[in-house]
């Protein structure tokens, strides 16, 4: 969605899964430092420099982490942020999906049974979403989000750098993993910030209000980077 929209635009855009996840190869050990690390050489590989990072959920973290050690742009933050990123109900049904419940998913049914429940649109959007991003059912994918679950950017970095990049925080609703406060206590900590809220969307909120997080986005950089 972002992605199309970002190249209809004229943008120069990289999409990075990391690893364990999408079609992305694994590790034998996982840290956000190798996160960083990969995302660091595709860019440069790809010649960009001091791109625009646009986070999602644990992709948040990656970015703030990255943003401490390499030339950002600005930063776009979707669901995610520095600390209690886990819901206390996340990490036994996460470890109970790589003791196995991850099998169960091979079956067509259950995932749509488990796309019916993440959010409550219905349109073609989210079918494509669904499509393109179907409910893993390999160990590793389960395994390399553990490494987020205690994280703490603050811990992390007592004296953190480079919090006057142009950041836009973007919470939703229905949102039971990321609040819309958790969104205001992001945004407080960047000295040149912006925080959209949408009251009837959820965790997905940038695939199930595409259309209006996409301008949203367009209008902000234009405002913030790109004037």
């Amino acid at each position: 969605m972002q992605y199309e929209f970002a190249q209809n635009q004229g943008w120069e855009v990289l999409a990075y899964d990391l690893a364990g996840h999408g079609k992305s190869s694994c590790y034998s050990r996982y840290s956000i430092g190798r996160h960083c690390r990969d995302l660091g050489r595709l860019l440069h590989k790809f010649g960009i420099i001091s791109p625009v990072l646009f986070c999602h959920s644990y992709g948040v973290p990656i970015g703030l982490e990255f943003a401490q050690h390499h030339q950002v742009s600005a930063m776009i933050a979707i669901a995610g942020g520095t600390h209690d990123l886990a819901p206390w109900w996340e990490i036994p049904l996460m470890k109970l999906m790589a003791w196995g419940g991850r099998y169960l998913y091979h079956l067509p049914r259950v995932q749509v049974f488990n796309n019916f429940l993440s959010t409550s649109y219905r349109h073609s959007v989210m079918e494509r979403f669904f499509a393109e991003n179907p409910i893993p059912t390999d160990f590793d994918a389960y395994k390399a989000l553990e490494i987020f679950w205690d994280y703490n950017f603050f811990v992390r970095h007592p004296l953190p750098q480079n919090l006057h990049i142009p950041t836009l925080v973007i919470t939703a609703g229905k949102d039971p993993m990321f609040t819309q406060q958790m969104g205001d206590d992001l945004a407080s900590h960047f000295v040149n910030s912006t925080h959209l809220h949408f009251a009837q969307a959820g965790h997905l909120v940038m695939a199930e209000c595409a259309e209006l997080v996409n301008q949203a986005i367009a209008n902000w950089l234009n405002q913030q980077v790109y004037f």
